[in-house]
């Protein structure tokens, strides 16, 4: 199956400590290259910078001194050199967006995470710094905090209480060398442009179409699944939280393949979803289990409009179009597999249950247990079986079927105005009228080609390995 990217950033504290952590060969067991595009006095100015930055406007919580990206790569990396590497992927974020970074290449304890940690500056060096003399005494107290009179850090005993601080006339009481922080870095979008562009380098080095990595679209039709890291206390939650959203993907694939219009799952999946969890969230907070409710009760509304929606008819193979063709022929072996699938979720599974229940009395256990084993098993068949559909399409170039819908709807409109152009095209010859030009299959083909190629691109899927 496609896989995503996995692009993670969080807030540093503590900015000297983290680069000797993520850099050192004595607290690193599989440590591979570091790089630095500023050397260790930029950073401890900076973290200097950021800490009276904090004490002089009192903030509450913590004070950010720098932040830090982790870029998950594929195995395959590990066949290049690291150096290369790691100096290729910093370097892009350092001139794309002009901040000092300091990087490191590790493995996991494992080997089976091959990661970069990037951590970055938000602020950049000023040309010249800016110094402030002070024009009479400035006096700031034990937080950092500069307080108006000399009385307001003076004890009872008339001196200066200890921490206290008092700058005189003449000496320089502030001094600034980096700017301000810079704003991009904490827009909403930020995280998710950075993760297209990082996917898009991490690609350019993979040759096998197949192993390539996607962006996961959050306004798609599927719902994303969490990563679960060795020795979370959560595991067990989040595979629970995980397998309930993969029902409803596999349920998305179906109403897809059923002819349901993308907007029409999108607007379920909000609705009942998306909206009911956040005021589930606001009402109770965070309640696991009555999230899985939400998520299996959608997936039940989807699974309702499935059952009442007949699947379209096979497309006709009456085109000489060859693009076209081929992805008809892709789409009667898709809907053919849908429809064994729909046989056996709305007939052989009904069936079975039925007869489950007409089961009873003591002396019938073991047929009851043959028949909840066979319902067990065909359970499994059909989740398999909806996992697998995907795989159907990735084999074409599509990273889901969402992907190869939309691209088929387009593809389909494009073929049928060529068709109505070139029959309109047709009575005019048989009229007589002065007919213009018959309408050309070469810009059609043209037009299938390009939309093929778009549909392969799109970064939508719906697989494991997405924070959320």
């Amino acid at each position: 199956m496609a896989r995503h990217s996995f692009i993670r950033m969080s807030k540093l504290p503590n900015v000297k400590g983290r680069i000797d952590y993520i850099s050192s060969p004595d607290r690193q067991e599989n440590l591979y290259a570091t790089y630095q595009t500023a050397d260790t006095e930029f950073w401890k100015n900076l973290a200097f910078e950021s800490q009276q930055e904090f004490r002089r406007f009192g903030t509450e919580g913590k004070c950010i001194e720098a932040r830090e990206l982790i870029i998950a790569l594929p195995e395959v990396y590990t066949t290049y050199d690291p150096q290369e590497v790691l100096t290729e992927f910093t370097e892009e974020f350092h001139k794309r967006y002009g901040v000092e970074c300091v990087s490191a290449l590790h493995h996991n304890k494992r080997k089976t995470n091959y990661h970069i940690h990037l951590i970055f500056s938000e602020r950049t060096l000023l040309p010249e710094p800016d110094i402030k003399i002070a024009s009479r005494s400035v006096f700031y107290d034990e937080t950092g905090k500069r307080v108006r009179t000399k009385k307001e850090i003076t004890g009872e005993d008339g001196k200066i209480r200890p921490g206290c601080t008092v700058i005189k006339k003449g000496e320089v009481y502030e001094q600034h060398m980096f700017t301000p922080k810079d704003e991009r870095f904490k827009d909403k979008g930020f995280l998710h442009n950075l993760k297209e562009i990082y996917t898009d380098l991490i690609n350019r080095h993979i040759s096998n179409p197949t192993q390539r990595l996607r962006v996961f679209d959050p306004n798609g039709v599927y719902l994303a699944t969490k990563k679960i890291g060795k020795n979370n206390p959560k595991a067990a939650e989040i595979e629970a939280d995980n397998a309930a959203r993969q029902e409803w993907n596999r349920t998305a694939d179906m109403a897809l393949l059923s002819g349901i219009a993308e907007e029409t799952i999108i607007e379920l999946k909000n609705e009942e979803i998306h909206n009911k969890a956040a005021d589930s969230v606001t009402k109770h907070g965070w309640l696991p289990e009555l999230f899985r409710k939400i998520v299996r009760t959608a997936k039940e509304l989807l699974q309702g409009m499935i059952r009442s929606t007949q699947l379209p008819p096979k497309p006709v193979l009456n085109m000489d179009i060859a693009e076209f063709r081929k992805m008809q022929k892709l789409m009667i072996k898709v809907q053919n597999k849908a429809k064994h699938i729909r046989q056996m979720q709305d007939t052989d599974l009904p069936r079975l249950k039925e007869q489950l229940a007409d089961v009873k009395g003591i002396f019938k256990g073991k047929e009851r247990k043959a028949l909840e084993q066979e319902i067990q098993k065909l359970e499994q068949t059909i989740r398999e079986e909806l996992d697998a559909l995907p795989t159907v399409l990735e084999e074409d170039g599509y990273p889901d079927v969402q992907a190869f819908m939309a691209t088929y709807r387009k593809a389909e409109s494009v073929v049928s105005q060529y068709n109505s152009d070139l029959a309109r095209w047709e009575q005019e010859v048989q009229a007589k009228k002065n007919p213009p030009k018959p309408p050309e299959k070469q810009s059609v083909r043209d037009q299938l080609r390009r939309l093929q190629e778009e549909g392969r691109k799109k970064p939508r899927s719906r697989n494991r390995d997405y924070e959320r």
